[in-house]
């Protein structure tokens, strides 16, 4: 992964490029996620990957999936989806939600394009994770996860990418999830200067994998916990499709409206997010994804 300071500006241009000189992106603006698709797969064509568009109506629009994977070596069936959706709620113009993501998923798949790997990595932005869209049957997420589980694809595990940019070290800046018992949340942060690693119980493995290759790459804090699904909080991104299909996932997370109180507002903007804090979490999934998929070289 190229330096810190490289990729500190190549994560600040791309939120740039996406929330500032796009702004929202869904589809009562159609040119706006034109515009948004025609970036992503500039950047991915940049790096040497073919683009899969997997299709489908929305609102009687034509809305995709882009996808690019690097076919395992060893074991090609065993398969790692790494995503983030594209699309924003017309209020804002969506720096951290979800600017913020696509912009450390390009960089992932950057950093992975042309490594020999054990595992098949597929990565995938996927559009309509906002309202009124989320969970109708109309999210990219929802359809992917249904084909891969009719396909019968063996998926060793799903990464969501959910707001990742925003931090702040004030006292009391983190909430904790109004589900959370009142016993148990003495052991959750109040400071929102972490990231989030969120499972399911039945993702408990995943997780401590997950874990244990962000950590030997990056010392950022990151708060990893499972949680039963009967938390609202925990389900509300694209992971929770996958969850739906019985595959182990994660949502990786800076909270959201626990902590970011630009959310979905019109001042969720690219001045607000931190990039140096971006890029040490880009660097930490990064080593996950390559300790999940078995990197050979």
């Amino acid at each position: 992964m190229k330096n810190r300071a490289a990729l500190q500006n190549k994560l600040k241009q791309t939120v740039w490029q996406l929330a500032d000189i796009i702004g929202p992106r869904h589809l009562g603006i159609p040119d706006s996620i034109r515009r948004t698709t025609e970036l992503i797969e500039r950047e991915l064509t940049g790096c040497g990957y073919e683009i899969l568009r997997e299709s489908y109506q929305a609102e009687e629009q034509t809305v995709s999936n882009l996808i690019v994977e690097i076919p395992g070596c060893r074991q090609p069936e065993r398969i790692l989806v790494v995503g983030a959706h594209y699309d924003t709620v017309p209020t804002t113009p969506g720096a951290d939600d979800n600017a913020s993501a696509v912009a450390v998923l390009l960089e992932i798949a950057r950093a992975m394009a042309g490594k020999s790997l054990s595992r098949t990595l597929r990565i995938v932005f996927f559009p309509c994770e906002e309202s009124p869209y989320f969970h109708r049957g109309e999210m990219g997420s929802q359809h992917h996860a249904l084909r891969c589980r009719s396909s019968g694809e063996q998926l060793i595990g799903m990464l969501c990418l959910e707001m990742l940019g925003y931090y702040t070290d004030e006292p009391d800046s983190q909430l904790v999830p109004k589900g959370i018992p009142r016993w148990l949340r003495w052991a959750f942060p109040r400071k929102g200067n972490f990231l989030a690693a969120v499972a399911n119980l039945s993702s408990l493995s995943l997780l401590i994998r997950f874990r244990r290759g962000f950590k030997r790459k990056v010392s950022f804090p990151l708060f990893s916990i499972a949680l039963p699904e009967a938390i609202r909080e925990i389900r509300q991104s694209d992971h929770s499709n996958f969850w739906d299909q019985k595959f182990p996932a994660l949502m990786l997370t800076d909270t959201s409206f626990l902590r970011n109180p630009h959310y979905h507002q019109a001042t969720d903007t690219p001045d607000t997010l931190d990039y140096v804090r971006m890029a040490d979490v880009t660097v930490g999934i990064c080593g996950a994804v390559e300790s999940l998929c078995r990197v050979i070289r």
